[in-house]
């Protein structure tokens, strides 16, 4: 009896010598451990042995039923071992390489200078308007005082849809304080930024680009509360608290009087020159830069929203956000906003 247990021994070695993975080895187990398995058959033997021999055989047996699971649970090791150590080298890397840095994107230049101007505007008690970039020529038009058969549409060269009968792609956002006018009533401070679309293309124009636009209606507006609010907003906005502003006569059918803003140049200061005595090519050495058109808000356009002139006056203003950023970023092109170049993107 004991000599089969030895050649049981020495089968349920080599067995597990060979086997491979541990379903292989589960195997083997099952095969001298199972219920039906080899060493359960020497076991029910012992009752035909004698008392003696029961215990002889049976001590022998159970001494080599524990040596076998302990070699059973080694090759188990062996066979885990065998497989993390050919991952290990499959996937093998060296960790002393430096990493890569993932690529990580963030907000656009022109959406970060508005989220920027928003904020200064916000300190001074404006909220912020939006309205539909494809507007009612009603709205675009009509309302701020530019009928049909005004002059000033020539400047306003735009983009009609088809299909749509008298329907634009806005030319500015200034249809946006026509709606706000409609829903609110004064006091009103409010500014508009947005995409706006006419026929312009060169270094400083696009067929599509971003303007804002401001207003405030309430009873005592006068040219004295706009030229604050401009010359503070610009002095926050150019990071200068030396910026000053002037007012030139100018012409918008939806103010009166209208003017067009200037402000010191950021560059030059407004000396015109540069620190070394260079020429600023930026204000063409006049040491002011045209930023904004504005005035106070026409009778005729507050009578079109039901809103007394008699009573309320108010400002409006309207400023090229991207050449206000080409201005303070020292950007030279227009176009390098929207080509998608990162070169330029990560910049800023």
């Amino acid at each position: 009896m004991e000599s089969q247990i030895q050649k049981l021994k020495s089968g349920m070695l080599a067995d597990l010598k060979v086997a491979t993975s541990e379903v292989e080895i589960k195997e083997v187990e099952v095969k001298y451990f199972g219920r039906q398995g080899l060493f359960g058959d020497i076991m029910k033997s012992l009752k035909d042995l004698s008392a003696e021999e029961k215990q002889t055989v049976g001590k022998a047996a159970n001494m080599t039923k524990k040596e076998l699971e302990g070699a059973t649970g080694k090759r188990y090791a062996e066979v885990e071992h065998e497989k993390l150590s050919a991952i290990a080298e499959e996937e093998w890397m060296d960790v002393t390489v430096p990493g890569k840095k993932p690529s990580v994107g963030h907000r656009h230049l022109i959406s970060k200078f508005i989220d920027d101007i928003e904020q200064v505007f916000a300190k001074m008690g404006f909220e912020m308007a939006e309205g539909p970039e494809i507007e009612k020529e009603y709205y675009n038009f009509d309302q701020l005082n530019i009928p049909e058969t005004h002059p000033a549409r020539d400047m306003h060269d735009t983009f009609w849809v088809k299909n749509l009968e008298k329907y634009v792609l806005r030319t500015h956002t200034s249809p946006v304080q026509i709606h706000y006018m409609e829903d609110h009533k004064p006091p009103i401070r409010v500014i508009a930024p947005g995409k706006t679309f006419r026929k312009d293309s060169d270094a400083t124009h696009s067929p599509m680009f971003h303007q804002l636009e401001g207003l405030m209606v309430d009873t005592d507006i006068s040219m004295a509360n706009l030229k604050a609010v401009l010359t503070q907003a610009l002095q926050q906005i150019f990071e200068d608290d030396s910026i000053k502003t002037r007012f030139r006569v100018s012409y918008f059918p939806f103010v009166e009087p209208g003017m067009e803003i200037d402000c010191t140049c950021p560059i030059c200061k407004g000396n015109g020159k540069l620190g070394d005595g260079v020429p600023c090519r930026l204000c063409k050495q006049c040491g002011w830069l045209e930023i904004a058109g504005a005035g106070m808000v026409h009778p005729k356009v507050l009578k079109n929203v039901g809103l007394d002139p008699e009573k309320y006056t108010g400002f409006a203003f309207g400023m090229g956000l991207d050449r206000m950023i080409m201005i303070k970023y020292r950007i030279n092109h227009l176009r390098l906003f929207f080509e998608n170049d990162l070169r330029f993107i990560q910049q800023f």
